[in-house]
């Protein structure tokens, strides 16, 4: 199981007291054992207590990373002799859990995120195209079409899940028909800058023409996203709410571009960027980014995926009730039906309440999973 913030708060005060209390910090994390690359990248002060923070996010992108850090601290014989060290060979032990957990299992096929609370079902071709889209270099911007309602906006849910495992974290603007190129920027701008980075470039009030502007925070955002600490995935969620006029399409197509530069001269550190909502019919991409796209269709879930759904987490972690003498098929078929019936019957009833079809769907299975997973 995941550590939580506040054990997270923990081994940033064991950092700061055992691991980089010394007017060295460089040569005492190469002495325990972390790479130099990992180490020099590090915006390490003489100040311990930013030492350790920063240690610790850098740590924590990734698990391989964070099984480090705690085999590192419990290996600090100051900390060794203290009571203390129950706790984090209990951590420890919980992360080498995780990561055997990692290792053995496809996180592409997942149905249930967020530590088994969120239900992610179908999109069976989305699994398969983020599996190819994140093995080659050369895609890097991802498009999501579909009808509304049919789970575009749900494909976020997933790439959170799988940035998790795979070194890259989303970060989303959700757009609207009052979008305008300005606000987008700043809302980005406020992911991507760094500490005292200040105000995004953006002024059209200063410029005669609009254009230069757009391109110039363009830039800006793609060279702060690729400098940035964590692999950045920059989403634009529901394109098709913009204003057909809207400036934001001249800053989609300026920051596809900046992002095809930056990616030639920085490879996998160059974020991506993920258009959802965004339709084959809708404004195009810059005819030299043709061979760097990467295309999915959202289709709403039905029973058929909702049964795959039920198999799938009744198979890999079976009610309390089918565990005497181990599950057996039969059994799980029938509670499979059951499940599904009852949350088919839920989404009639219930009626729409300002809510996507996708969205009742997955709320009604999460609870079906629940009310199983107590029996």
């Amino acid at each position: 199981m995941p550590l939580t913030e506040t054990e997270w708060d923990l081994v940033t005060t064991w950092a700061q007291e055992y691991l980089l209390d010394t007017t060295d910090p460089h040569s005492q994390l190469a002495q325990y054992g972390f790479a130099p690359e990992f180490v020099s990248a590090l915006p390490l002060t003489h100040v311990s207590s930013d030492n350790a923070r920063a240690l610790v996010h850098a740590s924590r992108t990734g698990i391989e990373r964070q099984l480090r850090l705690v085999e590192a601290l419990t290996s600090v014989d100051r900390l060794a002799v203290l009571p203390d060290i129950v706790k984090a060979r209990d951590l420890l032990e919980r992360l080498r859990e995780d990561f055997r957990a990692h290792a053995a299992r496809d996180n592409f096929r997942a149905c249930v995120l967020k530590n088994g609370t969120e239900a992610f079902i179908g999109r069976e071709d989305l699994r398969e195209t983020l599996r190819r889209f994140l093995a080659d270099p050369e895609k890097f911007i991802l498009l999501v079409d579909g009808e509304p309602g049919s789970g575009r906006s749900y494909t976020y849910n997933f790439l959170r899940h799988i940035g998790q495992h795979s070194g890259f974290r989303p970060v989303r603007v959700t757009l609207s028909r009052t979008s305008t190129a300005a606000k987008v920027v700043r809302r980005l701008g406020d992911f991507v800058a760094g500490p005292g980075e200040g105000a995004s470039p953006l002024n059209p009030t200063d410029l005669n023409d609009l254009l230069p502007s757009i391109d110039e925070a363009a830039h800006w955002v793609a060279g702060r996203a690729t400098a940035a600490e964590e692999h950045l995935w920059l989403v634009l969620d529901e394109c098709d709410k913009l204003d057909p006029s809207s400036d934001v399409w001249d800053f989609i197509g300026q920051l596809a571009t900046a992002l095809y530069e930056h990616a030639a001269a920085r490879g996998d550190q160059a974020p991506r960027l993920v258009l959802l909502g965004y339709g084959r019919a809708m404004r195009q991409l810059p005819y030299d980014l043709r061979g760097n796209l990467c295309w999915d269709t959202a289709r709403p879930a039905g029973p058929g995926e909702l049964h795959s759904f039920f198999h799938q987490v009744f198979h890999e972690s079976p009610p309390e009730l089918l565990r005497v003498d181990g599950p057996r098929d039969a059994s799980i078929d029938e509670l499979v039906e059951v499940a599904v019936d009852e949350v088919l019957r839920a989404i009639e009833t219930e009626g729409a309440g300002g809510e996507s079809y996708m969205r009742r769907l997955c709320t009604a299975a999460e609870g079906a999973v629940r009310v199983y997973r107590s029996l």
